[in-house]
C-alpha cells in the first residue's frame, strides 16, 4: 500500500451480485467533508451487520463503507469547530449508509456531525458505548424528563443482552431504579444482574400477540425490540407511564391499539439518535461521563479487528453475541 492508502470494509452491488470484502483504498476514494479523521475504533452494530450481510436495504447508495460509529483523530479541517489534532466522536448522520463510515481507517466527514471526544473516555471506551450506549442515556433522558423516579416502580427493559439493552439496564440501575430485564438468553442471567437488574423475565412472556390491556406494572419501559414486544410492554405500563421505544429487533410492526394511550394516559416516547441535534448528543455524552460505570465497559464489550467484522456479522443478527463489539480498525 502507499501512504495515501488505507484498509476498509467496502460493500458493492453491481449486474453481478452483492460484494462485501476488506479492500484496499485510497484517500481520493473519499467523499467529500470538512474535516478527515484517522479512525482509530470502529463498532459492529445490528444496522451494520443487516448492511454487510445484505439481509436489509440499509444502504442507499454504492459503493459504501459501513459503519455508524467512529472514534479517532483530525488530521485536516476546514471546520471552524476543530483543528489536527483533535480527538472526535461520530454517532449516526446516515453514515455508513448514505456517507462513508467507520469501519476503515480514514474518514472524511461534515463537521457538524462531530462531538469532541469526552475526557472521560479513550477512543476504545467511547465505541464501547458508540450508538448502543448513547441511545440508551438519550432513552433514560426521555424517562427522567417525563417525571418518573427510582420509587415509582418497576422498570422493564427488553433486548437486554443487546448494546442498547445492557446500557440501559446498567444506567438505570447506577441511577437507582428496579430494572426489570427481558431476554431471550436466560443463561445470561448472571451478566445481567452484574449490570443491576434486579429481575430477569424470559422475552417469551412478551414476545407473543397480547390482548389490548394488560395489568399494570412498568412504570416505564426502554423497548429496543418492537413488534409484539412493543405492544404488550405499553399494554402492562402503569397509568401516565412512558414507553421509550428506540430499536426494532424483533420488527418494525407494532400490533397494538390505542387502549394504554387513551385509557391510562401511557406514552410512547420515539427515541432517534441518528438525527439528533447538536445539544442533545453532547447533554447524553455528559451524562454518560458521569453516570456510566466504566469498570462496566470490559463486561459490555469486546473488541475484534477490522479484518473479524464481515464473518461477525451474520452472528450478531442471530443474536449470538452479548453487549458490545468494539473494531479496532489497524488490526
Amino acid at each position: 500500500m502507499t501512504s495515501s492508502s488505507f484498509k476498509g470494509i467496502l460493500i458493492d452491488k453491481d449486474d453481478a451480485g452483492y460484494h462485501v470484502g476488506l479492500r484496499d483504498l485510497e484517500q481520493h476514494d473519499l467523499p467529500a467533508g470538512d474535516v478527515s479523521v484517522q479512525v482509530s475504533h470502529s463498532t459492529l452494530n445490528y444496522k451494520d451487520a443487516l448492511a454487510i450481510t445484505g439481509s436489509s436495504p440499509i444502504i442507499k447508495r454504492f459503493p459504501m463503507v459501513p459503519g455508524v460509529d467512529l472514534a479517532g483523530t483530525v488530521e485536516a479541517s476546514d471546520n471552524p469547530r476543530f483543528k489536527a489534532g483533535d480527538k472526535v466522536v461520530l454517532n449516526g448522520w446516515g453514515v455508513g449508509e448514505s456517507h462513508w463510515g467507520g469501519l476503515a481507517q480514514r474518514a472524511r466527514l461534515q463537521g457538524q456531525w462531530l462531538i469532541p471526544l469526552p475526557e472521560a473516555f479513550t477512543p476504545a471506551q467511547a465505541m464501547a458505548i458508540g450508538t448502543a450506549g448513547y441511545t440508551a442515556m438519550l432513552s433514560v433522558i426521555a424517562l427522567e424528563k417525563h417525571g418518573v423516579k427510582p420509587e415509582d416502580g418497576e422498570v422493564l427493559v427488553t433486548g437486554a443482552n443487546g448494546g442498547v439493552g445492557s446500557f440501559a439496564v446498567a444506567l438505570l440501575a447506577r441511577l437507582g431504579y428496579q430494572v426489570v430485564a427481558s431476554t431471550g438468553r436466560p443463561q445470561e442471567s448472571d451478566y445481567l444482574r452484574q449490570l443491576g437488574a434486579s429481575a430477569i423475565i424470559n422475552r417469551h412472556e412478551l414476545n407473543q400477540p397480547g390482548r389490548a390491556l394488560l395489568k399494570e406494572r412498568w412504570a416505564a419501559v426502554v423497548d429496543s425490540v418492537g413488534s409484539h414486544t412493543l405492544a404488550n410492554a405499553c399494554a402492562a405500563t402503569r397509568y401516565r407511564g412512558i414507553v421509550a421505544a428506540c430499536g426494532l429487533a424483533q420488527g418494525m410492526e407494532f400490533p397494538a391499539t390505542v387502549a394504554p394511550f387513551i385509557l391510562r394516559g401511557v406514552t410512547l416516547a420515539g427515541i432517534d439518535s441518528v438525527n439528533r441535534p447538536l445539544d442533545d448528543r453532547l447533554e447524553a455524552w455528559a451524562r454518560l461521563a458521569t453516570d456510566l460505570d466504566p469498570a462496566l465497559l470490559t463486561l459490555i464489550s469486546h473488541e475484534i479487528g477490522l479484518s473479524e467484522v464481515i464473518e461477525q456479522s451474520p452472528r450478531l443478527i442471530a443474536g449470538e453475541i452479548r453487549g458490545r463489539v468494539v473494531v479496532d480498525v489497524n488490526r
